[in-house]
C-alpha cells in the first residue's frame, strides 16, 4: 500500500516538475495523472499495490473538494458580480461535454459492431 501511495505521489511530483520546466499552464497533478495513465497502459493493467490506495482516495474524494469550496468564498464578491457569465459558461461547457461524450460513445459502438 505504501508503494502505491509512493507511485501516486511520484507521478504528481513528476507532473509538477514537467509543467514548471516546460512552462505549460497545466496543473501538475493533471500532468501526473496523464503520466500515470501512460504507465498503466504500457503495463497493461492496474497492479494490486496501486489499486488499493487509489480506491481509498476515491472513496474519500468528496473531502478533497472542501478546501476548494472554502476557497470560493474568498471570491464571493466576484462570483456575485459575474454570476451570469459563470452560469452560462457552466451550462455551455456541460452541454458540449455531453454532446462530445455521446458522439464518442456512438463512434466507438459502431466500430465495435463492425
Amino acid at each position: 500500500m505504501v508503494q502505491g501511495f509512493l507511485i501516486l505521489l511520484l507521478c504528481q511530483l513528476t507532473g509538477e516538475w514537467l509543467m514548471v520546466w516546460l512552462g505549460i499552464p497545466v496543473p501538475g497533478p493533471v500532468a501526473g495523472m496523464i503520466l500515470l495513465l501512460i504507465g498503466l497502459v504500457i503495463y497493461g493493467r492496474v497492479p494490486k499495490y496501486l489499486r488499493l490506495p487509489a480506491e481509498g482516495l476515491i472513496r474519500h474524494l468528496s473531502l478533497l473538494f472542501v478546501p476548494a469550496g472554502v476557497g470560493l468564498m474568498v471570491f464571493a464578491e466576484v462570483l456575485a458580480q459575474q454570476w451570469l457569465a459563470i452560469l452560462v459558461s457552466l451550462l455551455l461547457s456541460t452541454f458540449i461535454t455531453l454532446v462530445v461524450t455521446a458522439w464518442i460513445l456512438q463512434t466507438l459502438e459502431s466500430r465495435q459492431r463492425k
